[in-house]
């Protein structure tokens, strides 16, 4: 190669340079202590939807995440109430419990709406509901309190939270025992700075597309389910 080749080579980018580049300025992620804080940007509404595995444990990886930058996060769940396919305890609830300004609401009835599992269709009905007004009281304290101040992590989520998700909602609508127009009055009372996720539903949430900042489709391509196998402890409770 020339001299005049070589001149014309971009220089190789050195560390220094390349960490200004990255995220973090390079630095190697650590953990920390949790101390109560408030979110600089949360706000948006997610809507996770699709016939994939995984809507339930994205929304709890996140939910996860902000407890552990010392957000308030609550999980509110619509229909899991349980099957005989699953045990009693489950993992996520258990990891819940061990995680200061984190924690969850089990609102659903025994069983799958419109299966003929022996469950009540009423009962899944009028439990759905139900979620749906501990949602609203959930939301009126969250715009009653002051999201940009650290919120007390021990305190009842009807005293505000950062982050609330609605697992399973989607389904409910879906199932229809919500309305559309319910969960769209979610939104419009939802406060500024609340961060809203929502999950479930196989078939797209078209009424959720221009009022949602995210939409995600989970789209399944192979399923163990589909040869057979039950729900697995530890993967899927």
């Amino acid at each position: 190669m020339t001299d005049a080749d070589s001149s014309s080579t971009p220089e190789d980018p050195t560390p220094e340079s390349t960490r200004r580049e990255t995220p973090g300025g390079g630095v190697r992620p650590t953990a920390d202590e949790i101390e109560p804080a408030a979110p600089a940007e949360f706000g948006l509404v997610q809507a996770w939807w699709g016939d994939g595995k995984g809507k339930t444990t994205a929304s709890l990886g996140m939910a996860f995440r902000a407890a552990g930058h010392g957000y308030r996060v609550h999980v509110l769940q619509f229909l899991k109430g349980g099957a005989d396919s699953v045990e009693g305890v489950r993992g996520e609830y258990n990891a819940i419990a061990s995680v200061r300004g984190i924690s969850y609401e089990n609102t659903g009835h025994y069983g799958w709406h419109g299966l003929l599992d022996g469950s009540d269709d009423d009962e899944h009905h009028a439990k759905a509901r139900g979620a749906l007004a501990r949602t609203e009281e959930i939301l009126a304290g969250a715009a009653d309190a002051d999201l940009t101040e650290p919120l007390d992590p021990d305190a009842d989520p009807e005293h505000g939270v950062n982050l609330l998700v609605l697992d399973e909602i989607l389904y409910a609508v879906e199932q229809g025992l919500i309305d559309e127009s319910d969960v769209l009055d979610l939104l419009d009372a939802k406060p500024e700075n609340l961060e809203l996720v929502l999950t479930g539903s196989h078939t797209e949430p078209a009424y959720l597309l221009d009022n949602a900042d995210l939409v995600t489709e989970v789209r399944k391509m192979k399923h163990p389910f589909d040869a057979g196998v039950r729900a697995r402890k530890g993967t899927e409770y």
